[in-house]
């Protein structure tokens, strides 16, 4: 309701992303970061889905080191969503004690995200010992970068992504770092604020409609991406909803 009071923090790992947004949005109070994709590429494991390898998918887990130390609190989102509610609402999370705040699931199997070989060896398992996990997507998050500068979670993550190297103990990209680091020590928030996997699944990105209840934002979570499907004329029904904010899709 008040953009004036937004600013935006845009990682990117190409250098053009800069004037088109200018351009388009030429008051938008804004940063660009570029994110060196060579920091995290040695850590990358292969993925089930090969987006997924990107190495920018990995960059939110370098945004205490990329933003200024006066940057205490960001919510990360994704660039495949659209908010359709006031992020105020989202910014006045209390995390409390919490590093992050999402809208967790756990309604749903958290053992698939893990491999066999994972969870038989009490020395990667372990580490949920004491904790009642749940899954969260890691497309929506709250983060106090005070707290995660201080306590080093980014070393943390990387250290999962170590052991992934060389157990192979996941297979989804850079989502199982974040529930092994956070899962079960996360501030919780509503659902209405991810309404996730309209991408479909990691295979096949078939169309899928809304979960029942309220909506803050949409996120096309999943292989099946809303302006792919629209420039190959097969849309969704829920991809017109994106065909308005999308930028290299806007007629001259």
């Amino acid at each position: 309701m008040c953009p004036e009071n937004v600013f935006f923090h845009f990682l990117v790992s190409e250098t053009n992303l800069e004037s088109l947004v200018r351009s388009t949005f030429p008051q938008l109070k804004f940063k660009v970061y570029y994110f060196d994709p060579e920091i995290v590429r040695s850590l990358i494991s292969t993925s089930v889905r090969q987006a997924l390898e990107q190495p920018l998918n990995y960059a939110r887990n370098y945004l205490a080191d990329l933003l200024e130390p006066c940057v205490k609190r960001v919510i990360y989102l994704d660039s495949d969503l659209v908010v359709v509610d006031d992020i105020a609402k989202l910014w006045t999370t209390n995390l409390g004690s919490r590093i992050i705040g999402a809208p967790e699931y756990c309604h749903a199997n958290f053992t698939k995200y893990f491999t066999a070989d994972f969870w038989s060896d009490k020395r990667f398992s372990g580490t949920f010992r004491g904790r009642k996990p749940c899954y969260f997507n890691t497309g929506v998050m709250v983060i106090d970068l005070v707290k995660w500068r201080w306590a080093g979670y980014t070393k943390r993550i990387e250290r999962w992504m170590e052991i992934q190297k060389s157990h192979r103990i996941y297979e989804l990209g850079s989502l199982p770092s974040y529930l092994l680091v956070f899962a079960g020590h996360v501030a919780p928030i509503e659902h209405r604020w991810n309404q996730h996997g309209l991408g479909g699944d990691n295979v096949r990105g078939s169309c899928r409609d809304l979960h029942p209840g309220p909506v803050s934002l949409l996120h096309w979570s999943g292989s099946g991406k809303p302006w792919l499907r629209l420039d190959s004329k097969q849309p969704c029904p829920l991809d017109a909803l994106w065909a308005p904010y999308d930028l290299y899709g806007r007629p001259p």
